[in-house]
């Protein structure tokens, strides 16, 4: 798959109106772990406040499926005081500059800011807060596309790039045709209303018998319906028209070359210094992926801008090198490097794909962070696929035949909503008794964007740094634990799910999904739970 972009309300809409689906405790011996019944579902709805940070928020306290972040902070950390945590995020970029992470951003103190000196001589010129390893590139091929415009080498790999590279391009036709579609609709209801954009209750104003605009009417009525409250349809089918557009014209476009600009050989590891020191890249708003990401992570906590970050310690340091498109193994394996190199002791990965032809480099700079105790935290994907067989591998994983784990510092992490209950788990996120460890928040996560800005976006993504922050939490206020200790306290302190829930897309929209065991979902069966880790940790410390 692509890099895991921010699977937006409008992607899930838009398959709901395509035809997809509308939508104990595992082998724990922690005695902190909380159950809980069958469904605890909020039944007002949710503030706006809530919204903004239902991560935060208790299960129990709250009637919400977050990460008891909040009760964490009011009962277990005043008046205590953590070590600075610097956290890696390999993403698209931050943008450094958003005043909601001012404070937070890495500085680099061997580094003099803007003498055109590599002062501490790691290859990086004035790489101040971070680095760029894709230069100004910002499109890229996916990886089925680059093994297929190489040519048939006779390999497996290449006969199910192939297939895969022509059902996704059959898809990416059909999506063309539903986005063009649906912009005629929306622009059908803007002209009719004379609003540049418009809300739910906007539409049963619309009196008009003309048909196309009572079919436009009917058809943004359910898309609202199931967008739920913080659907705007101007903002989010301009997301789903340039993802489509992003596919056809980039992804899957064998004439595309986006590496020519970066200007490195990608095929050769040794040739690894190249890129520049903007880590927002060439064009800050698309750098709105990291920006999310480090958000979630590390924005300013209290200080009524926005949503709150899970850790008030960290400092973030960027290393872009995720296009939009797939990214290269090289670069996350040199990305990885980096961060450790600097002092990173948590790893965001919020990217995936399903062809990784330089694994091995990749393998290399994973068992290195082991070496140097960081730990790794890495996003399940986004396809509702169980990634234990081996037509769904997510990579990069840490195990080589996708079964046995080679290092004992990555966490793999799926995505869940805010309603405890069989349909907690996301329908989009990735799941696997062997290879998903854990999940998280992931569903309508606000955080910071590009240019001062503030979003609602959804996917393993917006999972996977939840629990980075609470990785941090743990560095935080207990350094002497290892990356491997703080990888099993946020497996086993988690929050049990529920004991049958429904996983991946529906296959059959006319038909109920059919629950399964919440033991087929992960190895813990559990979301990851900020009170509890931080219990565990405690205990765990003084031993």
């Amino acid at each position: 798959m692509s890099p895991i972009k921010p699977f937006t309300l409008s992607a899930w809409v838009l398959l709901v109106l395509a035809g997809s689906a509308t939508v104990q405790a595992q082998n724990s011996t922690s005695k902190v772990a909380i159950t809980a019944p069958l469904a605890i579902v909020k039944k007002a709805p949710l503030s706006e406040n809530e919204l903004q940070r239902w991560s935060h928020l208790d299960l129990i306290k709250d009637s919400i499926a977050g990460m008891s972040v909040d009760r964490a902070y009011a009962e277990l950390l005043q008046g205590k005081t953590g070590k600075k945590v610097i956290v890696g995020i390999v993403d698209s970029g931050v943008d450094i500059e958003h005043p909601d992470l001012q404070g937070m951003i890495w500085t680099n103190p061997k580094e003099i800011p803007g003498n055109g000196i590599d002062d501490d001589k790691n290859g990086f010129i004035d790489d101040i807060h971070g680095w760029n390893f894709l230069g100004d590139a910002v499109h890229e091929n996916l990886e089925m596309t680059r093994i297929v415009k190489k040519g048939d080498d006779g390999s497996a790999q290449y006969k199910a790039a192939l297939a895969q590279y022509e059902e996704r391009s059959s898809k990416v036709l059909e999506d063309k045709q539903q986005v063009d579609f649906l912009l005629d609709v929306h622009n059908t209801i803007k002209k009719e209303l004379n609003k540049t954009t418009y809300k739910l209750e906007d539409l049963s104003t619309i009196t008009s018998t003309d048909p196309k605009v009572t079919r436009s009417k009917m058809i943004m009525t359910q898309i609202f319906t199931n967008g739920g409250p913080t659907f705007d349809p101007e903002a989010e089918l301009e997301d789903y028209r340039e993802s489509v557009y992003d596919q056809f014209n980039y992804n899957l476009n064998k004439d595309y070359d986006g590496r020519k600009i970066v200007g490195d050989n990608p095929e050769d590891i040794k040739n690894n210094h190249y890129g520049n020191n903007v880590v927002f890249g060439p064009d800050k708003e698309k750098a709105l992926h990291g920006t999310h990401v480090a958000g979630i992570i590390g924005q300013i906590r209290g200080n009524n801008l926005g949503g709150d970050g899970i850790s008030n310690n960290v400092e973030i340091l960027t290393v872009r090198a995720v296009p939009d498109g797939d990214e290269y193994d090289k670069d996350i394996a040199l990305a990885i490097r980096y961060a450790v190199d600097n002092g990173a002791k948590v790893i965001n990965g919020s990217f995936g794909k399903s062809f990784s032809p330089h694994k091995q480099w990749v393998y290399d700079a994973i068992k290195y962070a082991a070496k140097k105790d960081v730990l790794i935290v890495h996003a399940a994907g986004n396809d509702g696929y169980n990634i234990d067989e081996t037509k769904n591998i997510n990579y990069p994983n840490d195990s080589e035949d996708n079964v046995k784990e080679f290092a004992d510092n990555v966490i793999t992490i799926g995505a869940i909503n805010k309603d405890y209950g069989e349909n907690v788990v996301a329908s989009f996120s990735n799941f696997g008794k062997i290879n998903v460890d854990v999940f998280a928040p992931g569903e309508e996560i606000y955080a910071t964007v590009p240019n001062n800005k503030y979003k609602y976006l959804q996917g393993t993504s917006m999972a996977s740094p939840n629990v980075a922050g609470v990785a941090a939490l743990i560095r935080s206020y207990y350094p002497k634990l290892k990356a491997s200790q703080v990888k099993h306290i946020l497996m086993d302190s988690g929050v049990a799910l529920p004991s049958m829930i429904v996983l991946g897309e529906n296959p059959d929209p006319t038909q109920k999904p059919v629950p399964v065991s919440s033991a087929e979902s992960s190895k813990t069966g559990k979301m990851v739970n900020a009170y509890n880790a931080l219990l565990m940790a405690e205990k765990m410390s003084k031993k």
